[in-house]
């Protein structure tokens, strides 16, 4: 069995009209990355644009970022993502969407993304997210015309975070919201507790702080594989 999990990352770099910048937040991709790759796994990752996405978020403090930041072999994989139509479905048993405010403009709405992560959830993988990342989640449909979170338990950035970082006039909706609409039995903790939720192999943390948990989450389900 292929030992490949796809992650995927954000193009998108500026805050609405703020005029900050935004991208992927760096310890969402680095904390499930070492989880997986030290379990054995390795990690491919694509973006809508494909190519050196944008990220934020590197506390200094934080050592698995240092070492990711180290990894030659995966620096030189996370500055050439794929693009969507560079990815076969078949080789992955997991797909992780990491977080970061950027996905918000540009992951919900991208068809080709849909679609793998579709693929890989009907051949019995691993469907995964953190904090904004289940904004890629919204718009999965299976091939029953059903939404994939719906009915499912749903953990991702709540409305009462979003509040408390003053972006919830900025970005284009609110995950929360979104995912309820689509049917999710949303779950969720206090500002920044660490929640992962995992319901028929999809599993989702809510923010930075459950990266790691999110990551350990997804290993356990893998190895149900």
């Amino acid at each position: 069995m292929s030992k490949k999990v796809l992650f995927v990352v954000t193009s998108h770099g500026e805050l609405g009209n703020t005029g900050e910048s935004t991208g992927y937040y760096l310890g969402e991709v680095t904390h499930p990355w070492a989880v997986l790759v030290d379990a054995g796994y390795e990690i491919d990752f694509v973006s809508p644009k494909g190519g050196n996405p944008p990220y934020y978020g590197n506390t200094p403090d934080d050592k698995v970022n240092e070492r990711f930041l180290a990894d030659e072999y995966y620096q030189n994989k996370i500055q050439n993502t794929m693009t969507p139509s560079e990815v076969n479905p078949d080789e992955y048993v997991g797909i992780f969407y990491a977080g970061g405010h950027g996905t918000m403009w540009d992951f919900p709405d991208n068809e080709e993304l849909a679609v793998i992560a579709q693929k890989i959830y009907e051949k019995n993988g691993i469907v995964s997210a953190v904090c904004h990342g289940p904004a890629g989640l919204v718009n999965i449909k299976l091939s029953n015309g059903k939404y994939l979170v719906d009915g499912k338990k749903i953990n991702a950035f709540t409305n009462e975070e979003e509040a408390a970082v003053k972006l919830d006039e900025v970005v284009p909706f609110r995950l929360e919201s979104k995912l309820i609409e689509r049917g999710a039995k949303f779950e969720k903790s206090g500002l920044w507790q660490t929640h992962v939720t995992v319901d028929e192999r999809v599993v989702t943390g809510q923010n930075p702080q459950s990266a790691h948990a999110v990551g350990e989450a997804v290993l356990e389900e893998l190895k149900k594989l």
